[in-house]
């Protein structure tokens, strides 16, 4: 990341002005702030009238409801997520056959929003790596394809969804399209899912697969309620998306983990965290204009989404949703009141703002699949009272690697605010004190693709 054009202390500029003469003799590193030509062709290509076409074949399903008609070709959930994986075929095989799309389906047992044993069928599309330092690292997105209207367990009746969620479906499906096209380091995961409405079920079920199979999942997102640019007062904001973020897990007991954060200060240096900085900073340079406004939380009130089953099991997961929510268009039974009529209805919906969501989501898994990993073992020394700041850490294994770059910023800023390229050391140490800033060490290749920060725990 560069630094940013806001006051910094006397201390940081002084750091700055200190490590340019170092940085006249050494490698300043490659261009992290370019635009990548692979990327920026993914991100032109996402189209709004595809996904408004994939939303408005899902809506004439008439219901989506986890325990709706699963032997009609026309309507119910088992028809939608036949055409989802036969779509998702098509178009993989069109770009080359590259990706593997298969159903990944569980009975759930009878529970407060299940009436009967049903079966729970996710669509998973898996575009494998390249580089085999890197294909075993898996980004995953996803969207719920289920709807539900205003009684839950409602099955027959008609229930739309087409914000709440088909647009999320949409932009899964339309970057699962484009992206097949092209090659990445890590291995990328486009998941439709199901039973979402009925207490997240079908996320839950392939995040704990994954848990058991101890696969390598450095980061994870929902698109959940990305379809609309208005609020119910009709005031249109197009230019933003919300990304939610954990900081701390909830946890009955806390992890050793979660108490060095708290004991080093690092509440706001969580995986989810680091992984939202990663995804703001891509996100905004390849989307011009478009603004990834991190929300510090896990999820709104009273409301939860696929990405809540990843950080239970301890994966960086992070949810988007539009910026200001019409509850009349969600969770509602299709009906007129006072000559306002109220529905989750495809007309709702702005669809060149769910492609620019998508192209967010599409930069952001690029930049991400391309770069190195995150540093690994990232250590502060802490054995001696020193005003300096010495960093290790182990040694990344990719071909492609350049280096890596320390990042700082000061207690109260959300964002890095400095940085130092350091080549390929495995250790370096900068004029500012432990006491007084956060760092993160990153991973920079070849080209400038930058992994996510990794925080320092304390070396005695």
């Amino acid at each position: 990341m560069h630094l940013k054009p806001l006051t910094l202390s006397v201390a940081v500029l002084a750091a700055l002005t200190t490590y340019a003469a170092q940085a006249a003799t050494a490698a300043d590193g490659p261009d992290t702030r370019r635009h990548q030509a692979q990327i920026d062709q993914i991100v032109k290509q996402i189209s709004p009238q595809r996904i408004e076409g994939y939303v408005r074949k899902l809506v004439s399903f008439r219901t989506r409801h986890t325990m709706s008609d699963t032997v009609s070709e026309t309507e119910g959930i088992g028809a939608a997520r036949r055409w989802i994986k036969s779509e998702l075929e098509r178009c993989g095989a069109a770009a080359g056959g590259k990706l593997q799309v298969a159903f990944d389906s569980h009975i759930a047992p009878v529970s407060a929003r299940i009436s009967r044993p049903t079966e729970i069928v996710n669509v998973v599309a898996t575009l494998p790596g390249t580089q085999d330092a890197a294909r075993e690292r898996m980004y995953v997105v996803s969207g719920h394809y289920d709807s539900r209207n205003t009684d839950v367990m409602d099955a027959n009746g008609d229930a739309p969804g087409a914000n709440d969620d088909a647009s999320g479906t949409a932009a899964v499906m339309e970057m699962a399209c484009v992206m097949a096209r092209y090659q990445f380091d890590a291995t990328l995961v486009f998941m439709t899912v199901a039973a979402e409405e009925q207490g997240l079920l079908g996320a839950a079920h392939w995040a704990e697969q994954a848990k058991q199979k101890n696969l390598n999942i450095a980061g994870m997102f929902t698109n959940d309620i990305i379809g609309s640019s208005h609020d119910e007062h009709g005031k249109i904001d197009n230019k933003q998306v919300r990304l939610f973020a954990e900081g701390l897990p909830v946890q009955k007991e806390n992890s050793e983990v979660v108490r060095t954060l708290i004991q080093t200060g690092g509440e706001n240096d969580s995986l989810s965290r680091q992984l939202a900085r990663s995804v703001k900073e891509s996100g905004e340079r390849y989307v011009s204009g478009f603004k990834v406004n991190v929300i510090q939380r896990r999820d709104r009130y009273l409301r939860g989404g696929d990405h809540m089953p990843f950080l239970e099991r301890g994966y960086a997961a992070l949810r988007f949703t539009e910026p200001a929510e019409d509850f009349n268009h969600q969770h509602q039974n299709i009906r007129t009141e006072n000559g306002v009529l109220i529905g989750d209805l495809p007309q709702y919906n702005d669809y060149a703002y769910i492609a620019q969501v998508a192209r967010v989501n599409a930069a952001a898994l690029a930049t991400l699949s391309l770069a190195p990993a995150a540093p690994a073992r990232v250590q502060v020394r802490t054995s001696k009272l020193q005003n300096d700041t010495e960093l290790v850490w182990q040694a990344n294994a990719e071909p492609d690697l350049a280096g890596y770059r320390v990042v700082w910023r000061e207690t109260g800023a959300a964002d890095w605010q400095g940085s130092r390229f350091v080549g390929k050391a495995t250790e370096a140490t900068l004029a500012l004190s432990k006491d007084n800033y956060y760092f993160g060490v990153q991973a920079v290749d070849h080209d400038g693709n930058v992994s996510p920060a990794s925080y320092p725990v304390p070396l005695r």
